[in-house]
């Protein structure tokens, strides 16, 4: 094994060590990755009940941009996590393929994108997905290092698959996607209160989480439940056999 081997096989050990669980692990690997790339928004799909999901993100344009591409059951997201190839997208404004979803990416201020495949051609394949403001972000990257987060995710989610019972894993991949789904529903209620952007209802509930001293997800719920009279609809996961 090369010193580098060792040192991504190190970083790897000590994520999934200082994580508690594996929502956890893949918040910190998304956060490496937009921190390593500059991105303006990262996100990672998985697909569960025969449809993808944004199970993790970080900033709030990667869930917008993923959602718009589920919604056309195409974009280099999809078919990176299909396909198992590595999506590169230059310039969005020049792009003609995936329909509409190209203007809409402008319109939030994306002009290039980068979708890494991950666990590619297996039960838990997912995209890792890089959004960035100027056009040709990642061309001029070097992209060992984030082709190599997305090595450690696969080794992660091989690892995860390995130690834990088959019920156990699909719990944990449930809940992050019920996580994912309840946070996001909260997310409407308080823009739709407030008038204000996603990022702004986010820092909004975020605060009131740490004042409260309770976890976001939970908070989250207790607005819907308290809202609607009925607790919040969750996403769901269910392994591919």
């Amino acid at each position: 094994m090369s010193s580098d081997d060792a040192q991504k096989s190190n970083l790897l050990i000590q994520w999934l060590l200082e994580t508690e669980t594996f929502e956890d692990f893949l918040t910190t690997l998304v956060d490496a990755a937009r921190e390593r790339s500059g991105a303006e928004g990262v996100g990672l799909t998985l697909e569960g009940d025969g449809r993808p999901m944004t199970v993790v993100s970080s900033g709030t344009v990667a869930p917008k941009l993923d959602e718009k591409q589920y919604g056309l059951d195409d974009g280099p997201c999809l078919r990176s996590l299909r396909s198992g190839e590595e999506i590169l997208v230059d310039d969005l404004l020049t792009e003609t393929r995936w329909g509409d979803y190209p203007g809409y990416a402008v319109a939030c201020g994306i002009r290039s994108s980068l979708s890494l495949p991950i666990a590619p051609h297996s039960h838990t394949a997912a995209a890792l997905n890089l959004y960035a403001a100027p056009p040709a972000s990642f061309a001029g990257q070097d992209l060992a290092p984030l082709r190599s987060l997305a090595a450690e995710a696969t080794g992660g989610i091989a690892l995860a698959r390995r130690i834990t019972e088959a019920q156990e894993f699909a719990d944990q991949m449930r809940t992050a996607m019920a996580s994912r789904s309840v946070i996001d529903q909260a997310l409407g209620v308080i823009m739709g209160q407030r008038r204000c952007t996603a990022e702004e209802a986010f820092s909004i509930l975020r605060s009131a989480s740490q004042h409260k001293n309770v976890k976001l997800r939970d908070l989250c719920a207790d607005l819907i439940t308290n809202l609607t009279g009925k607790p919040p609809t969750e996403g769901r996961f269910t392994p591919r056999a």
